[in-house]
C-alpha cells in the first residue's frame, strides 16, 4: 500500500469511511450486487405482463443503480487520491465493468417498455400506485418512443458500440500517448517538455517568448490523421441520428436533455452580435501588454501584476462569508462540507490533478482539490462548493429516480457561486490594483467560456452539417473553417496566426457530440442569476434554491425557469453581456488611469 498520503493531516483529507468503513465492506457489497444482477433476467420478455412486474423491475433497476453508484464513487475516489495504488485501480476497473453488466442485464427494459400504451399505463398505476413515483421518468422514456428501435436493432447497435467508439479511442491514444511535443523554455531558466498539462500554464506566462515557444506547430504534421478521426466521429453522430429518426445529429444530442435547437441558435446569434465587445477587450489587452500586434499566443497572458495570496483556511472563511447570501439553509450545507471532511485538499504524489465535485445519492458530495494559495483557487473552491450544494439539495429533496441533474444545468450552480464571489470582491476592494486583477479574472473567464465555447459550438455544428451534406471533412477544409471562425471571433488575422488553423485538432470536446454549448449557456445563465441574487430580494433567493432542489424531477428548461431564467429567449444572454460590458468599461477606465503601469 502506498504511503504517498501519510504526511497529510487528517482534517485536510476526505473521509471515505462514511461510504464504506473498510475495503472489505466494499468487496462484500460488490459481490452482493453481482449476485443480485442475476434477478434482472427474470423480467426479460415479461416486463409488461402485469403492473406488479413493471413496478418490481423498475425498482430493481433503480436499486441496483443506486448501490452501484455508491461502490463506484468509493473506488474512483480512492483511486483518484493516489493513482499508484494497484488495489484501487482494480476496484475502479471492476466498478466500471459492473456498469456494463448492469446495462446488459436491463437491455430489454426500454424496448419492452415502449410497447406500453398510455391507457394501459393508467390502468397499471391504478393497480400499483407505487408506479406513480416514476411518472416523469416514464414520460421521458415514452417521449423518445419514435427514436427507440426494435430490441434486435438495439442489441445490434449496442454490440457495435466499440466500433462506433473507434474514432474517439484513436484520438485519445494519439493525443495522449503517441504524440510527442518539443522541449521549450519555461521562463525560469529550464527547458521542459511541452505537455497537455503544462501548455495552459506556459500560455499564461508573462514572458512573451515563453508563450511564443509553447505555441508550436506539432499538430500541423498530424493534421490528416486528426481529420480522419474527427470525420469518423462526426459520421457516427450523423449515422446514429439518421437510424434513430432524428432530423440531425444536433437534434438528437439536444433531445437527450429535451433542449430545443432554438436555444443553440439563440446562443450563436447573441454571441455573434456581441463580438465587438470581445474585440474591444482584445484591443485593451494589446494596450496593456504594450504590443504593436496582438497574436493568438497573447490572448491568455495575465494583464495584472497583482497576485492575491491566501491560505486554505482564509479561503474557507471567505467562501462561507460570501455564500451566506443564499440564506441559513445553504450556509448550513456549506459549513458541513467545510468541517465534516468532504474535501481532499492538498496535492500528493499520485493524486489526480485538477478539481471536481463528486459523490452518489447515498454519500456526501465530496470535493477533490489540489490547493495552492491563490485567488484562482478561491474561485475553484466556491465553484466546486456550488456543485456539491446542488447535489446535496437535490438528493435531500428528491427520490433517487430524480436525484441527479443533467449537465445542461450542472455548470449553472457552480458558476453562479463564482459570479457572486466576483460581485462581493468588487464591492469590498479598496485599491485599484486589486480591482484591476478581479476585473481581469472575470473578463478572462467570460472570454474563455462564453465566447470561446460558442466558437467551438459554431465549428462543431458546421462540420456536422457539412458532413451531412456530403462534404468530405479534409484537413484543408477544417483548417480553413477554423481559421476563419477564429479570425471572426478574435479579430486577429489568420495569416498573422498561422498555427491557429490547427487548434481544432487538440480539442477533445469535438468528440463529445454537441456538449460544449452548455458551458456557454451555463455561464451566461449564472451571470444573470448572480445579478438577481445580489441585487434582488428574498423571493429571488428562494427561487434559486427551488432550482437547486429540483434535480431531474422536471425537464431542464422548466427546472431553470423555476430560478427565474427563461432560456428559450435571449434575455439572459443580453443581461450577461451587459455585465461583461459594464466590467469592461470599468477596466478600460482603470487602464486610462494607468493602474497597470504603477
Amino acid at each position: 500500500m502506498s504511503d504517498n498520503r501519510c504526511h497529510l493531516e487528517e482534517k485536510y483529507t476526505w473521509d471515505l469511511t462514511t461510504i464504506f468503513a473498510t475495503d472489505a465492506d466494499w468487496e462484500t457489497e460488490y459481490e452482493s450486487i453481482v449476485q443480485d444482477l442475476k434477478k434482472a433476467s427474470s423480467f426479460a420478455g415479461h416486463l409488461l405482463d402485469s403492473a406488479k412486474n413493471l413496478l418490481e423491475a423498475t425498482e430493481l433497476y433503480m436499486s441496483l443503480m443506486r448501490r452501484l453508484e455508491k461502490i463506484y464513487v468509493y473506488a474512483s475516489m480512492k483511486n483518484d487520491q493516489d493513482t499508484t495504488v494497484g488495489l484501487y485501480q482494480e476496484y475502479n476497473a471492476k466498478a466500471s465493468n459492473l456498469y456494463s453488466q448492469l446495462s446488459e442485464a436491463f437491455a430489454y427494459f426500454e424496448p419492452e417498455f415502449m410497447a406500453l400504451e398510455a391507457e394501459k399505463l393508467v390502468s397499471f398505476k391504478e393497480q400499483e400506485p407505487g408506479l406513480g413515483l416514476y411518472d416523469h421518468y416514464f414520460e421521458r422514456l415514452l417521449a423518445n418512443k419514435d427514436h427507440v428501435l426494435s430490441q434486435e436493432a438495439e442489441e445490434l447497435l449496442a454490440a457495435a458500440g466499440d466500433i462506433f467508439n473507434g474514432p474517439t479511442d484513436t484520438f485519445n491514444v494519439l493525443d495522449n500517448a503517441d504524440i510527442l511535443f518539443p522541449w521549450v523554455s519555461d521562463g525560469q531558466g529550464d527547458v521542459i517538455e511541452l505537455t497537455h498539462g503544462n501548455f495552459t500554464t506556459l500560455m499564461e506566462s508573462k514572458n512573451r517568448e515563453v508563450r511564443k515557444g509553447a505555441y508550436d506547430r506539432t499538430y500541423e504534421q498530424f493534421q490528416h490523421t486528426y481529420a480522419q478521426t474527427l470525420q469518423g466521429v462526426v459520421k457516427v453522430h450523423n449515422y446514429m441520428a439518421k437510424v434513430r429518426h432524428y432530423n440531425s445529429a444536433r437534434h438528437a444530442a439536444l433531445a437527450a436533455n429535451f433542449i430545443p435547437e432554438s436555444v443553440y441558435d439563440s446562443l450563436l446569434e447573441s454571441v455573434n452580435k456581441h463580438l465587438p465587445l470581445l474585440h474591444r477587450y482584445l484591443d485593451l489587452r494589446k494596450k496593456v501588454l504594450e504590443l504593436d500586434k496582438l497574436k493568438m499566443y497573447d490572448v491568455y497572458a495575465p494583464l495584472s501584476e497583482t497576485e492575491t495570496a491566501l491560505t486554505y483556511e482564509e479561503a474557507l472563511k471567505k467562501a462561507e462569508e460570501v455564500l451566506a447570501i443564499f440564506g441559513e439553509e445553504y450556509s448550513k450545507g456549506v459549513h458541513a462540507a467545510f468541517t465534516e471532511r468532504w474535501i481532499d485538499v492538498h496535492p500528493n504524489k499520485g493524486k489526480r490533478s485538477g478539481a471536481y465535485s463528486g459523490g452518489a445519492y447515498d454519500t456526501n458530495a465530496f470535493m477533490l482539490l489540489n490547493w495552492q494559495d491563490t485567488l484562482d483557487n478561491l474561485f475553484t473552491l466556491v465553484h466546486e462548493t456550488g456543485h456539491s450544494l446542488h447535489s446535496t439539495f437535490t438528493r435531500q429533496t428528491q427520490p433517487y429516480v430524480y436525484g441527479d441533474y443533467p449537465i445542461f444545468l450542472a455548470e449553472i450552480a457552480s458558476t453562479t457561486n463564482e459570479n457572486i464571489l466576483t460581485e462581493t470582491l468588487l464591492k469590498e476592494v479598496n485599491d485599484d490594483k486589486t480591482r484591476f486583477a478581479i476585473l481581469n479574472h472575470y473578463l478572462d473567464g467570460f472570454k474563455g467560456t462564453v465566447f470561446r465555447q460558442t466558437q467551438f459550438a459554431e465549428f462543431e455544428h458546421a462540420i456536422h452539417e457539412a458532413d451531412a451534406s456530403g462534404q468530405i471533412l479534409t484537413a484543408d477544409f477544417m483548417n480553413k473553417l477554423y481559421a476563419d471562425l477564429n479570425e471572426k471571433y478574435y479579430n486577429l488575422k489568420a495569416e498573422d496566426n498561422y498555427e491557429i488553423q490547427f487548434e481544432w485538432e487538440r480539442i477533445p470536446h469535438f468528440y463529445m457530440n454537441y456538449y460544449v454549448y452548455q458551458y456557454a449557456t451555463g455561464f451566461a445563465a449564472a451571470s444573470y442569476l448572480a445579478e438577481k441574487i445580489v441585487h434582488g430580494n428574498e423571493e429571488d433567493k428562494e427561487a434559486y434554491l427551488t432550482y437547486l432542489k429540483a434535480g431531474s424531477s422536471d425537464y431542464p428548461l422548466e427546472v431553470i425557469k423555476k430560478a427565474g431564467v427563461d432560456m428559450t429567449n435571449t434575455d439572459y444572454l443580453d443581461a450577461a453581456f451587459k455585465v461583461f460590458e459594464d466590467r469592461l468599461v470599468e477596466l478600460e477606465a482603470l487602464v486610462e488611469k494607468g493602474v497597470h503601469l504603477s
